[in-house]
């Protein structure tokens, strides 16, 4: 016979259905890329752009791991909405912890317009006849679009 407080072989212990959380429960979000810890703080909300898609965590999400693609980190904290590029990587939310694993993570408020406009430029330009070749440009190109998507939110981050 199971018990309220099982141990899950895959996901660790589980926690009871009531367990007295209140509404108000936050949410632990972690940002880390190889050279630091970027953010680490308690938010209401967390939206990942997973590579087929967004994905919204809210407290008490069941377990989950994900690959990230080229788009906006945002999370709401206080009425407060903050924005990010991430550039890829993956992410795991677990016990009402998210943490993302990213090679790059850029608040929207940092990002220059100007510059991921280049960027798209210059993933437009490349040449390639080979499938490697064509894919990269695709992902260049993704990612360009991407942080020009971001940065368009720039004054609201």
């Amino acid at each position: 016979m199971a018990t309220a407080n099982t141990v899950d072989t895959d996901f660790g212990p589980s926690t009871p259905k009531g367990d007295g959380k209140k509404p108000g429960h936050q949410l632990q979000c972690v940002v880390v890329t190889p050279e630091r810890t970027l953010f680490d703080e308690l938010v209401e909300f967390v939206a990942l752009p997973l590579f087929d898609g967004e994905m919204g965590i809210l407290p008490g999400r069941s377990p989950v791991i994900g690959r990230l693609g080229f788009g906006e980190l945002r999370t709401k904290s206080h009425g407060q909405t903050r924005r990010y590029f991430v550039d890829g990587g993956f992410a795991q939310v677990r016990d009402d912890v998210v943490t993302v694993l990213t090679n790059r993570a850029i608040p929207a408020a940092s990002l220059d317009p100007q510059v991921a406009t280049t960027e798209l430029e210059a993933a437009r330009a490349i040449r390639g006849t080979g499938e490697h070749d064509l894919a990269e440009k695709a992902r260049a190109t993704d990612r360009a679009r991407a942080m020009i998507r971001v940065a368009a939110h720039r004054d609201r981050a």
